[in-house]
Parts: C-alpha cells; sequence; structure tokens
C-alpha cells in the first residue's frame, strides 16, 4: 500500500491523502498505488501541503500503519507515551495552538 503524506501550510498538522483530500488521520489515507506523483504534484502546485511526499504502509485491523517508525510517529504520537497519542475517535484531535 502506498499512501500520501505532508503538513498542512495553516496549521502545520501532519495530514494523509484520503482520496480526494487532505486528513489528519492516517486511518482515513487512501492507497495511491502507481498514482502517487501525479497527485503529489497537483497538491504541491496547489499550496495546500507542504512537502509531500510518498510512503509504503499496511492495513490491518488496528487501520493504516506506515512501515518505517518515523511515520508511525508522524501518524500515531510517542511511542513511549501511549496516552498521549491522537485519538481518531476524539473530534477536538489536534484542535490546539502552541
Amino acid at each position: 500500500m502506498i499512501i500520501l503524506t505532508g503538513n498542512d501550510l495553516k496549521s502545520g498538522a501532519v495530514v494523509w491523502w484520503d482520496g480526494q483530500s487532505w486528513s489528519r488521520h492516517v486511518n482515513e489515507a487512501a492507497d495511491v498505488g502507481d498514482k502517487a506523483e501525479e497527485i503529489l504534484a497537483r497538491e504541491e502546485a496547489a499550496r495546500r501541503v507542504n512537502v509531500p511526499y510518498a510512503i509504503e504502509a499496511e492495513k490491518d485491523a488496528n487501520g493504516v500503519r506506515p512501515a518505517h517508525i518515523k511515520d508511525r510517529v508522524r501518524a500515531l504520537g510517542p511511542t513511549v507515551r501511549p496516552d498521549l497519542t491522537m485519538k481518531p475517535a476524539d473530534p477536538a484531535a489536534l484542535d490546539w495552538v502552541i
């Protein structure tokens, strides 16, 4: 499975391509297959996302999981404090400003 990620230009939040737009939740990420470069070029030109890129991921009963640890941390939060991970069901997830 190939998914796309980047950072939202307005908020800086990590976002995932869901097939039509960008989502803050990795479980909404769509498999783009061989269309990755085409989508990345279009979205970067539209300036909706900063430095988008394609990554490998797997989908199982637990949801979408990026293959590389760097992107798992970007998707799910800290690995040492599970209580701080992003909760996809929380409607206020990531609605904060530093």
